[in-house]
């Protein structure tokens, strides 16, 4: 009888030994696996025609809130030109509303019908829709938009986040192991947690991987040559009065950019769209090239932005979320060089009408201030300010401006989530560079009698716990940020 007590005390060391290494393995595994081909992506820098920097403003005059929009009336106008392609992928698809009593625009339904309608109109073009599985609650409620455009024959691609690396390794081995392999389905269990309805226990589970598809770009031809724009910009009502900056452009950056969407398809399962396009190249005498960079590739554009800024040069940020370490440090190392700084930030406590505690911005922008960086709040009215943008003036003149879907945190800069930016240099004195710098003055100082931003000490935080959250959150990727 002892004999057997022994061996079975053995037996269950020895499986759960052999769990645990199973788990570690599959962990490290999934941290550390080969990206996808395409992802991870640097482009050449390249010359291009008809840049365009377009921004939605969100402010107030006299307490009453005001938006003036540009740039999905672009996407609209691109998708109206359009003959041969075109190609959608956005993170945020849907009429999700939350629990504020918010203005909204329809964007997601205006999409969705200007897709539908010139696909009807042309029935040749090629019309392709990538998006994010957070828009079917992976899964667990079905989209009324993807629907309605798989009905009209457009082909909606869910990106496969299962081929991503895990930002949150502690949970999503025990979900990759125990819970994908049965799948998800519509249920009734849970509320929705973005809307109305009920979806199932298995759509939480998914959600608690903390991995998207977070890309915001549409690429289409003009009848004669492709053209493309990268924003920060959802089709998602929520978020319509949300301040955002884009940049429209033409040429080899665009096809560069499909490249990388191309990408996207092959490794979700899908067939990249083959089309013709007789390209009539145009003369280009602006100055600028525009470079697309992926994933990673944004930080490492970020740091040399930063660190290559030398004393008396400006850097101006306007940021969503900032929490990544290497470009706090990067900043406030620049800050010592003598490096003049602005840095913008949303004061992280809106969010469809739940309240936020401020994290990461708030001990991040305490950070930065201890370091003597000059910090400013975007002043939200329920919207969030929700630009992703950074500009470098050199004292010679050149400009340097990056803008697109990438927050500067570990999700975002780490090749765990997609994320497309662009990159735009040349003189300071180019349009798109002067309308971009403009946007940010007009935001950081209150100009023309409206009102955008605050002092840092009307949202200051000096308090150890939200910094010990802050810092434990990017370690870990316990996270939403």
């Amino acid at each position: 009888m002892a004999e057997s007590k022994v061996y079975f005390r053995n037996y269950r060391f020895r499986w759960l030994a052999g769990l645990g290494i199973l788990l570690m393995c599959v962990a490290v595994y999934h941290v550390y696996k080969p990206l996808p081909y395409g992802v991870d992506y640097t482009a050449p820098a390249r010359t291009a025609s008809h840049i365009q920097f377009l921004a939605d403003r969100t402010y107030t005059v006299n307490d009453t809130r005001h938006m003036e929009q540009q740039i999905f009336d672009a996407v609209f106008d691109m998708i109206a030109g359009a003959r041969k392609i075109v190609l959608v992928d956005m993170f945020l698809f849907n009429d999700f509303q939350g629990q504020g009593a918010e203005e909204h625009r329809a964007l997601s339904d205006e999409l969705t019908d200007a897709l539908i309608a010139q696909k009807q109109r042309y029935p040749e073009l090629e019309v392709h829709v990538i998006s994010d599985p957070i828009n079917n609650l992976y899964g667990g409620r079905a989209s009324r938009h993807f629907a309605q455009l798989e009905a009209a024959g457009i082909p909606v691609t869910v990106t496969d986040l299962t081929r991503l690396r895990d930002s949150n390794p502690v949970y999503s081995v025990f979900w990759r192991l125990f819970i994908q392999p049965f799948g998800n389905s519509e249920g009734e269990l849970l509320p929705n947690p973005f809307g109305e309805g009920r979806v199932s226990v298995r759509t939480y589970l998914a959600m608690l991987n903390f991995k998207a598809n977070h890309r915001k770009l549409i690429i289409a031809d003009n009848g004669h040559e492709l053209t493309a724009l990268v924003t920060s910009a959802n089709p998602h009502d929520g978020s319509s009065a949300h301040g955002n900056v884009a940049l429209r452009f033409n040429g080899d950056a665009a096809w560069d950019l499909f490249e990388t969407e191309a990408a996207v398809l092959t490794f979700s399962g899908k067939a990249a769209p083959i089309f013709e396009l007789q390209q009539v190249a145009e003369p280009i005498e602006n100055g600028l090239t525009v470079q697309v960079v992926t994933e990673r590739a944004v930080e490492r554009s970020t740091l040399e932005l930063i660190n290559e800024a030398k004393p008396g040069d400006k850097l101006d940020m306007a940021m969503f979320y900032l929490s990544d370490r290497h470009i706090v440090e990067a900043l406030k190392a620049a800050e010592v060089r003598g490096v003049i700084l602005r840095v913008l930030l949303d004061p992280n406590k809106d969010a469809f009408g739940r309240e936020k505690n401020g994290v990461p911005n708030r001990p991040v922008a305490h950070e930065l201030k201890q370091a003597g960086i000059t910090v400013r709040w975007c002043d939200t009215h329920g919207e969030q300010c929700h630009a992703k943008w950074l500009m470098h003036r050199g004292v010679e003149g050149n400009t340097t401006m990056l803008l697109g879907s990438t927050n500067l945190t570990r999700r975002n800069l780490h090749n765990l989530n997609l994320e497309t930016n662009v990159i735009v240099k040349g003189p300071a004195e180019a349009v798109p560079l002067q309308r971009g710098q403009i946007w940010f003055d007009e935001r950081w100082n209150n100009l023309y009698g409206r009102h955008y931003s605050v002092d840092y000490a009307t949202y200051a935080d000096e308090r150890l716990w939200p910094r010990l959250l802050y810092r434990m959150m990017e370690c870990t990727g316990v996270s939403t940020f």
